[in-house]
C-alpha cells in the first residue's frame, strides 16, 4: 500500500539512511540552469567516487546540457507504446536493478505516459527514495502546486503540470539556482535556452521582465520558507528555548473588543516594515463560555486580522500571561503587542501584574503595549 503524504513527511528526516535524501535544485523560470548545476554536481560527486547514474535528463538540445551528460552514465530509457506512437520515459525498475548510489532524475513535475509504472515522475522518484538511493532532481517555482494559480494570475500562462507541496518537504536540502531577469533574457536572445525562432515571441509573453522579476520572488520566498522551516525544526531538536531572531515574528494580543482592529492594524503595519510573520493570537480563558454577542465580535476580529495577513490563533489558557508566553516559546516570537484601556485603580493593577507575569516567564522578547481610548 503506497504511503500517504504524512507519513512521508513524519520519515522525512530519519536518523539513519532508512531511506535515500532528496536533492532538490528549484528555479523560477526555464533556463536558469538547474539542470546545468544538477550535472555539475553529479560530476563532482563522480570524481569523489560516488557512483551515480543518471535515470533522465532533458537536454532539449542545448550543448552544454549534451557535454555534461556524457561524461556520465545513463540508464537506458524505457520506450512505452501508446496510441501506436512511441514514446520514452525513465525506466524505474531498471535503476532499482542498476542500485546506483545517486541518480539524476530531470523535471520533477513531469507527467508519465500512459502505461508507466507511475503517473508522475515524483511518484518514480518516491520509489527510489524508498529503495535507499539518493535523487537529485530539478523543479520550477510554477510546477509548486499552490503556487501555479498565483503564476497564471501574474503570467496568463496555466501550468498544467504540478508536484504537490508535500514532496517538496520531503527534500533533504533545497538549492535555488539565481539568474538575475537581464541576465536570462540576454541568454534568451543568444538562443542558449529556446531556438531563435521562438525568442521573440517569449520575451513578450512568459519572459516579460515584470514577470520575471515576479517569479524570483515567488522562488526567493519558497525557498526562505523551507531554511525557516529547517531552523525551527532543529531549534525544537536542540530545545533551543530563546528566540534566535533571524527573521522577525510579531505577535499581537487580541480579544473580543471591537478595539481590537486598532491593535491588529498597528502591528500589520510593523509587519509590513520588518517584512515579519504576524500572528494574530487569541486566549481564550472562559474555555468556551462566552456569550454569543462576545464570539461574533472574536470572528470578526479573527476575519479582519486574516485580511491583513496575519496567521490566527485560538488558545485555551488559565490565564493570558501563561498562554502567551508558551506561545512565544514554541513559535519563536521577537516581538508581542498588548493593548490596554487608558484606565486606573484595579484594572490597571491587574494588567500591569499579567506584563509581569508575561515577562517573567516568556524568553527575552521586544513587548508593545499600546494604549487604546477608555470604552
Amino acid at each position: 500500500m503506497p504511503k500517504t503524504p504524512e507519513q512521508w513527511l513524519a520519515e522525512s528526516k530519519p536518523p539513519d539512511k532508512a531511506k535515500g535524501s532528496l536533492k532538490l535544485f528549484l528555479g523560477y523560470a526555464p533556463g536558469v540552469g538547474k539542470t546545468y548545476a544538477m550535472l555539475s554536481e553529479a560530476i563532482r560527486r563522480k570524481t569523489r567516487c560516488e557512483d551515480v547514474v543518471i535515470g533522465i535528463v532533458e537536454n532539449h538540445g542545448r550543448k552544454g546540457i549534451i557535454e555534461l551528460s556524457e561524461q556520465l552514465e545513463t540508464v537506458p530509457r524505457k520506450k512505452i507504446d501508446y496510441k501506436g506512437t512511441l514514446f520514452e520515459e525513465m525506466d524505474t525498475d531498471g535503476i532499482l536493478a542498476r542500485r546506483p548510489t545517486v541518480v539524476l532524475v530531470d523535471e520533477l513535475a513531469h507527467t508519465n505516459i500512459p502505461g508507466s509504472k507511475h503517473r508522475k515522475r515524483y511518484e518514480d522518484v518516491l520509489e527510489l527514495l524508498e529503495a535507499k538511493i539518493d535523487v537529485i532532481t530539478t523543479v520550477n517555482i510554477q510546477h509548486i502546486e499552490s503556487i501555479a494559480p498565483t503564476v497564471r494570475a501574474i503570467t496568463g500562462v496555466a501550468v498544467r503540470e504540478t508536484v504537490p507541496d508535500w514532496v517538496l518537504q520531503v527534500a533533504d536540502e533545497t538549492v535555488m539556482v539565481d539568474l538575475t531577469p537581464e541576465a536570462l533574457q540576454n541568454r534568451m536572445k543568444r538562443g542558449d535556452v529556446y531556438n531563435r525562432d521562438k525568442v521573440e515571441q517569449a520575451l513578450k509573453n512568459f519572459f516579460r521582465r515584470g514577470n520575471l522579476i515576479a517569479l524570483r520572488e515567488l522562488a526567493l520566498r519558497q525557498v526562505a520558507e523551507q531554511v525557516d522551516r529547517s531552523l525551527e525544526s532543529y531549534m525544537v531538536e536542540k530545545d533551543i528555548r530563546e528566540s534566535w531572531a533571524v527573521r522577525e515574528r510579531i505577535a499581537v494580543l487580541i480579544s473580543a473588543n471591537p478595539k481590537a482592529q486598532y491593535l491588529v492594524a498597528r502591528a500589520a503595519r510593523m509587519a509590513r516594515r520588518m517584512d515579519a510573520d504576524l500572528y494574530a493570537v487569541h486566549i481564550d480563558i472562559d474555555h468556551g463560555t462566552s456569550s454569543e454577542q462576545d464570539q461574533k465580535l472574536l470572528a470578526a476580529n479573527m476575519q479582519f486580522a486574516e485580511s491583513l495577513g496575519a496567521k490566527t490563533v485560538r488558545l485555551k489558557g488559565d490565564n493570558v500571561a501563561d498562554a502567551t508566553a508558551q506561545f512565544v516559546r514554541e513559535k519563536h516570537i521577537t516581538q508581542v503587542i498588548f493593548g490596554r484601556t487608558a484606565v486606573e485603580g484595579l484594572r490597571k493593577l491587574l494588567f500591569l501584574n499579567a506584563i509581569n507575569r508575561f515577562l517573567r516567564d516568556a524568553p527575552a522578547v521586544d513587548v508593545h503595549i499600546v494604549t487604546q481610548e477608555p470604552d
